[in-house]
């Protein structure tokens, strides 16, 4: 399996260059198209590593770390032309894994980034902790879902039907197939408590606009769609 690398840069000649050296290294090599929807692109090519500049449109390369580190431990190495001290330390602070300073060696950053990927994914395979639907982004570890700069929590039992609704997305699930896998995982789950859920899940849905995205096949189960 090809390592997927995610680079955060506005410098259009850099970018280039980068995904040249990079590709060269059977490395597939991603970038956001539109600054204003990062979170979006990063969810959507899984990478295994992102480089990122810190001067960028719209947000600065320290809120989009933030935003990466609050779903993901993917590895992020950041690339600045600042060389300020304190802009080191509040990358590492941030969970950055290194900081490389414009200008820089390719060598070099290739032998970082071989380093850092061996050290990350030698020994374990690390899955994504965050799907996205319908322009949501749900948060496996935290039972968290963001959509337009709000956040909802869910309760354990609404979570886990949502998080198989949506891994399972345009698919019926039937009541009995939900409640022996709630039931499996520990979590007892009778007919009535299940609509309560679906119910309060599709409640608490509704403050993101996405309540209509969990759907009701009378008679067979429960499907999440696309909106």
């Amino acid at each position: 399996m090809n390592m997927n690398i995610f680079i955060i840069e506005d410098d259009s000649l850099l970018l280039e260059a980068l995904k040249e050296g990079l590709s060269q290294w059977s490395y597939e090599v991603s970038n956001p198209s539109d600054f204003s929807h990062i979170m979006e692109a990063f969810v959507e090519h899984h990478p295994h590593l992102v480089i990122i500049d810190i001067q960028l449109p719209k947000f600065d390369g320290f809120h989009w770390c933030r935003a990466i580190r609050a779903v993901s431990k993917v590895p992020i190495i950041f690339l600045s032309s600042r060389d300020h001290p304190m802009d080191m330390v509040m990358a590492m602070n941030l969970g950055a894994d290194d900081y490389v300073q414009k200008p820089f060696n390719m060598d070099v950053l290739l032998a970082k980034v071989q380093a850092i990927l061996r050290r990350t994914y030698t020994y374990e395979e690390v899955s994504s902790d965050v799907i996205e639907w319908n322009q949501a982004l749900i948060d496996l570890k935290s039972g968290r879902i963001y959509k337009d700069g709000k956040t909802i929590d869910l309760t354990k039992n609404e979570f886990f039907i949502l998080s198989v609704l949506v891994k399972s997305n345009n698919k019926i699930i039937s009541r009995h197939e939900l409640m022996k896998m709630l039931w499996d995982d520990d979590q007892y789950i009778n007919d009535n408590t299940l609509t309560a859920n679906i119910t309060r899940l599709r409640q608490q849905l509704s403050s993101l606009n996405l309540a209509e995205g969990i759907v009701t096949k009378k008679g067979l189960g429960y499907m999440a769609v696309t909106l």
